[in-house]
């Protein structure tokens, strides 16, 4: 198949400049800093910060960790239900469309979240995270529709780097109203800085989505009947999709791999700012600075990842993405606290492979996948694979943290899911003799 036209995989692209935004500001910087502010009891002698939400009381960094897998649960459960419809009918820009609705819509209402609305913010913040993976599903399954087999690294690597520069954009916006309020005669001390952040986070995600939504191709319906009851057949095609996977071994051997890695990477995304705020009591600002430079190096990152893989192949451009990531977890666990300058190299060292191993994991399935029209039930099948390796993730990452009183066990326990995965790639390359992607 060609590849689509410039002006389709710009589209396409925009999508990842739309949401980025959700990931960057409330994932990983202002939210999260935000949350452990108006949730800890603000006395440096308290070894941990406890919040109530739903008649219980929770560390507050657990509670977050435990919110966040409890979501990725949610999409994990009702994608294969939703993508098999969207396959079947041929309306994934409809079910796209809704998802990225729900969670922009969830993000602005974080605008209302304060120390008196825990649970209101901690169900809005759920709520964004099933919308904004959930629409990741349908937009993740135009890759294979709009890209030929030898472009779709190129794109991949294309669309990481449309959000990384979007969401540092936005960021930058942000950063004006929570570190220079008088600006715009907000007193000192007031939340309205960052709740005014969550606000234009909900309306630049809606807003700049509405052209892939309206440029993106309309996908061919993959049957006209369904052959199951409406609720089961998404399961049902996630198992036909496991059938054809058994005939398939490096495909197997790699969502294998994929499974513990994956567990690895994302839950350092996703945990990282509370780590260094909370653990490492590295101030707000520099948290934020930190994290912005993982986003700029993550572009050049990505790329050269990518360009690594054309020269040595997809699998072993991905063992030395997961050996990298081994090192950060070692340096996260013996990092000094308040090591500011020793946060900062370990930032850097993140963004490079950060959106090189994302966007070379999304592009290697892709060219793995046996030619057919049912591409949104094989991402949700390699969706499913993601949250429930990231449920797990934060699961236990949040266990250890009630459980010893730390995070720095916690990151450690992670070094062991990416020698898991390491071990797994290896395992996988000797599979790979047809695809020629080692």
């Amino acid at each position: 198949m060609p590849t689509a036209s410039k002006k389709v995989i710009n589209a396409w692209c925009l999508y990842d400049w739309a949401n980025s935004a959700y990931n960057l500001v409330i994932t990983s910087t202002i939210f999260p800093a935000y949350y452990e502010h108006i949730s800890g009891d603000k006395n440096p002698d308290t070894t941990a910060d406890k919040v109530s939400f739903l008649g219980r009381e929770y560390v507050n960094t657990a509670l977050y960790n435990y919110a966040l897998a409890f979501a990725f649960l949610v999409v994990a459960i009702i994608s294969p239900i939703l993508s098999s419809i969207a396959d079947y009918r041929g309306n994934k820009k409809s079910f796209m469309n809704f998802f990225l609705t729900m969670g922009s819509l969830a993000c602005a209402a974080l605008f209302f979240f304060d120390q008196n609305t825990i649970t209101f913010g901690i169900i809005c913040m759920v709520i964004a995270c099933i919308g904004y993976w959930s629409s990741l599903v349908y937009y993740n399954s135009f890759l294979p529709e709009i890209a030929a087999p030898e472009d779709r690294d190129r794109v991949s690597a294309r669309g990481f780097s449309y959000g990384y520069i979007g969401s540092v954009i936005l960021q930058v916006i942000c950063l004006i109203f929570v570190m220079k309020p008088d600006l715009f005669n907000i007193p000192e001390g007031s939340n309205l800085p960052f709740q005014l952040s969550f606000l234009l986070v909900g309306v630049w995600w809606w807003a700049f989505a509405q052209v892939p939504l309206r440029r993106l191709p309309k996908s061919t319906p993959a049957g006209t009947d369904l052959q199951k009851n409406i609720l089961t057949n998404g399961y049902h095609e996630l198992r036909k999709v496991w059938q054809q996977l058994t005939h398939i071994p490096i495909m197997k051997r790699y969502l294998v791999a994929f499974f513990f890695y994956n567990m690895g990477v994302q839950t350092v995304m996703l945990a990282a700012a509370l780590y260094g705020k909370s653990e490492l009591q590295i101030p707000d600002s520099n948290l934020i600075i930190a994290i912005l430079l993982i986003q700029l190096i993550a572009i050049p990152g990505a790329i050269a990842v990518s360009r690594l893989s054309e020269r040595i192949g997809n699998l072993k451009a991905l063992m030395v993405c997961i050996v990298t990531w081994i090192g950060i977890c070692y340096a996260g666990y013996i990092i000094p606290a308040k090591g500011i300058t020793e946060f900062y190299i370990l930032a850097a060292t993140v963004g490079f492979v950060m959106g090189g191993i994302q966007s070379v994991s999304r592009s290697t399935y892709a060219k793995l996948m046996p030619e057919t029209k049912d591409t949104a039930s094989f991402f949700s099948f390699f969706d499913v694979t993601e949250k429930i390796a990231i449920v797990i993730g934060m699961f236990s990452f949040g266990f250890m943290n009630e459980f010893t009183g730390s995070q720095r066990s916690s990151v450690l326990a992670l070094m062991v899911y990416f020698i898991i995965g390491l071990i797994l790639i290896l395992y996988t390359i000797t599979a790979d003799k047809q695809h020629k992607v080692t």
